[in-house]
């Protein structure tokens, strides 16, 4: 038995463990890594009954730290979520492997030959909070992509992400693969988390997946390179040609359908000339179905809305709570997301394509939406199977990180007795 209380002597293990995995997976042929993800998934599906056990627990321990509804919401389990759980291990499975896949291909004049080709990242370390179903998700695509992964998963879904991962090494074990290639860090301590952010020796790149206070300490304290998806500070604005019933369907879909996630909308911006029309008819349903709309000065006209304050605008709520306000034009409404954006997705609702383009021209969030509701942004909606995060910084990977954006590439360059002159 490990002793886990010598902090920074099981994470070098583990450390350790998972680069000699990491030397090994970079070359397992693709169909040894689909036939551990398959596995896998059928080791979740047979021990679902063990999995939802352990997320009672997890639960109980969220309802006495206070969650919030929607923060319990990310970590529930239920028989519907683990089958969504396996159906990712499977699409990821069933996906082309993205390593060895030649991106790009040359002949000099100098009668060399060159080739780009991908090649995995190494050891990637996952930090994350209540969604348990992380677990799975970054423990496939890391594998599909040739890395070897050290998860970090949050205190209250401790239970359940030991449960899940347990049955991922069942998928390692079955198709002969080594079962260092997906650990989980096994203690609550938040020590572990500190020795991860320094792990340069072992860790080639940080993933953290969750709330802004802990993307702000790992951007902070790492050492080691990040991909960072801060928060999803989501706005959608309804264009003076938006369709009334798109306007509707896709707010209310935005806004409601999972408060907790990071794609789900948090601003809504409103064209002046549609105020009365299109706007009021969206706020009236967005207050009918419990959200709090907190207005500015030109919204609170309408019954049932709340003044909203200066802190409200490029506020992540997560919960049932949204923030409306008026502009000019689209002009106005890019001004506003430029200030408060933070660049993870935006959309617009809107029948004229002129102020579409200016909209995708002019913002530079990771994930643009024009008429479709921001809860589609989602690695899985995008047909990555699963993602490990949404990339938000610009370095090397931007928006869902799937198997592909979990690696790098070489140059591999043959030539035939070919000297320099």
């Amino acid at each position: 038995m490990k002793d886990i209380t010598d902090i920074p002597a099981l994470m070098t293990d583990i450390g350790a463990r998972a680069k000699a995995a990491a030397s090994e997976l970079a070359f397992a042929p693709a169909a040894q890594k689909q036939q551990a993800l398959e596995a896998a998934a059928d080791a979740v599906w047979a021990a679902r009954a063990a999995i939802i056990e352990a997320n009672a627990k997890d639960m109980a321990f969220g309802r006495g730290k206070g969650l919030s509804d929607a923060m319990m919401d990310r970590l529930m389990l239920d028989e519907a979520r683990i089958q969504g759980i396996v159906e990712g291990l499977r699409a990821v499975a069933a996906q082309d492997d993205p390593v060895g896949e030649v991106m790009a291909e040359w002949d000099r004049p100098t009668g060399l030959h060159i080739k780009r080709v991908r090649t995995p990242l190494g050891v990637v370390g996952v930090i994350y909070e209540s969604r348990p179903n992380v677990t799975a998700d970054a423990g496939a695509l890391c594998l599909k992509a040739g890395n070897a992964v050290i998860l970090r998963g949050g205190s209250e879904s401790f239970h359940s992400s030991g449960a899940i991962h347990a049955a991922l090494v069942e998928g390692l074990k079955a198709a002969g693969l080594p079962e260092d290639a997906i650990q989980l860090v096994p203690t609550r301590d938040r020590a572990a988390v500190s020795e991860m952010l320094t792990m340069t020796d072992y860790i080639d790149v940080i993933v953290p997946r969750g709330g802004k206070g802990l993307v702000g300490l790992v951007q902070r304290e790492a050492r080691v390179p990040v991909f960072a998806h801060l928060e999803g500070i989501v706005h959608i604005y309804l264009d003076a040609a938006a369709d009334p019933v798109k306007a509707l369907d896709v707010v209310m879909n935005a806004k409601t359908r999972r408060t907790g996630i990071c794609g789900a909308a948090e601003c809504l911006l409103i064209h002046r000339d549609i105020v009365d029309t299109v706007g009021q008819g969206v706020i009236r349903a967005l207050i009918d179905a419990g959200v709090e709309v907190r207005a500015d000065a030109a919204l609170q006209k309408i019954p049932g809305t709340v003044p909203a304050g200066d802190e409200d605008w490029g506020c992540e709520y997560l919960d049932s709570i949204i923030a409306a306000k008026v502009v000019e034009d689209v002009d106005g409404a890019i001004a506003h997301i430029r200030d408060y954006s933070s660049n993870h997705t935006d959309c617009i609702i809107t029948e004229d394509d002129a102020a579409a383009d200016r909209f995708f021209q002019r913002i530079d969030s990771a994930i643009l939406m024009r008429n479709a509701s921001t809860q589609f942004a989602d690695g899985g909606e995008f047909g990555m199977g699963a993602e490990i995060g949404i990339a938000t910084g610009k370095m090397h990977a931007r928006g869902p990180v799937g198997a592909a954006q979990l690696t790098s590439f070489k140059y591999l360059v043959t030539g035939d007795g070919t000297t320099r002159g």
